[in-house]
């Protein structure tokens, strides 16, 4: 491809992370060259880094530790980028209700930073936003009822169309709904090649979820650990999920196809065929354990959702892309990987010890 930004290098912000360091390992399994940026805030972030550094791929990766606060340390990782994923983020609703300056400064300045950062660079690199379903707030308008076991949108067969109204409910998804905004805008106002994915629930191998952010790997750790897994409402409520395999496809397909997806916004969930009630990803873990867990109910949190799916429509005209791991074969794979890796899982976050086998 020769001068193709597709064979430039890659900056990935917040590439320690669950996501980001699938994603690192993607592309340096693909020969790229890989700049992974992170400040290392989150449990899990060294491992998942230490992880990338013994690959026998790593004379490919670069690594930075730096914040996106930090307008002068980012301008200086994305100089010479030809592709940036924009990963890095601050992911839980209730940390930006106890600390709505510092969700606001990582969330939306962070963005902003980084959005700025490759307006003033002269390779112009396509960027690539990790946003949320957050910003379609509570959905209120939305008429719900509940059948066969969960929540469904009864008006919305295909799920959550992009052009449903936004309501950026508590400060993380004010500060989300901020960012994803700009960086639409960017590409508007600046002609910057920008793409936005508002996601939905992804899981996979090397989450260390809880219960604020990564609830299906939350479900599977305390699964696996013996831990009471804690439903707050009903346990009827639903979710699309997504293995990350497929939301790195889609982010894949999103830079190969720029000149499609240049300016777009696309939700991007496992959709209808992937949705799934916590009631019912409990039996789903119960059956690849061969036994019973422990389920604790807690009162409704406020703004939670009784179902989200969205509608992937988009995405799939498009980028040609549509989810390949089926629900059950992907919480089953991260079953597996959260039983392979307890000890590493415990040492990030101290949970009740194994169960006997």
């Amino acid at each position: 491809m020769g001068n193709d930004k597709r064979d430039g290098l890659i900056l990935i912000t917040g590439g320690a992370g669950f996501i980001g360091s699938n994603l690192v390992s993607h592309y340096l399994s693909l020969g790229r060259r890989v700049r992974l940026f992170d400040n290392l805030s989150r449990p899990g972030a060294e491992a998942n880094l230490g992880w990338l550094r013994s690959s026998t791929l790593s004379e490919r990766l670069e690594v930075v530790i730096g914040d996106v606060r930090d307008c002068r340390e980012l301008r200086l990782a994305a100089a010479d980028a030809d592709v940036v994923f924009h990963l890095a983020s601050q992911v839980a609703v209730t940390t930006s209700v106890q600390d709505p300056r510092y969700d606001f400064e990582v969330n939306a300045l962070g963005t902003l930073n980084l959005l700025e950062a490759a307006r003033e660079s002269r390779r112009r690199p396509t960027v690539v936003f990790s946003s949320s379903n957050k910003v379609y707030g509570c959905m209120e308008g939305a008429s719900v009822e509940l059948s066969d076991g969960g929540y469904r949108l009864r008006d919305l067969p295909h799920g959550v169309p992009e052009g449903w109204p936004l309501d950026f409910c508590s400060p993380y998804g004010c500060s989300k709904g901020a960012a994803d905004q700009y960086v639409r805008d960017y590409a508007r106002i600046y002609d910057l090649p920008t793409v936005v994915f508002r996601q939905s629930c992804i899981y996979g191998p090397r989450q260390f979820g809880n219960e604020d952010q990564g609830w299906v790997a939350h479900f599977a750790i305390n699964a696996v650990l013996g831990c009471p897994i804690v439903l707050y409402g009903d346990g009827h409520q639903v979710r699309d999920i997504l293995h990350v395999e497929d939301l790195i496809l889609a982010f894949q397909r999103a830079v190969e196809r720029i000149g499609v997806a240049h300016g777009r916004v696309y939700n991007l969930g496992g959709g209808p065929h992937n949705a799934i009630s916590l009631r019912q990803l409990v039996a789903l873990l119960e059956d690849g354990l061969g036994r019973r867990l422990e389920v604790d109910y807690g009162d409704w949190r406020p703004g939670d959702q009784r179902v989200y799916v969205s509608d992937i429509r988009r995405a799939a005209d498009d980028l040609l892309w549509r989810p390949e791991v089926s629900l059950r074969r992907g919480v089953l794979r991260l079953l597996a990987w959260v039983k392979g890796h307890a000890e590493l899982i415990e040492g990030v976050s101290p949970r009740a010890h194994i169960l006997p086998t």
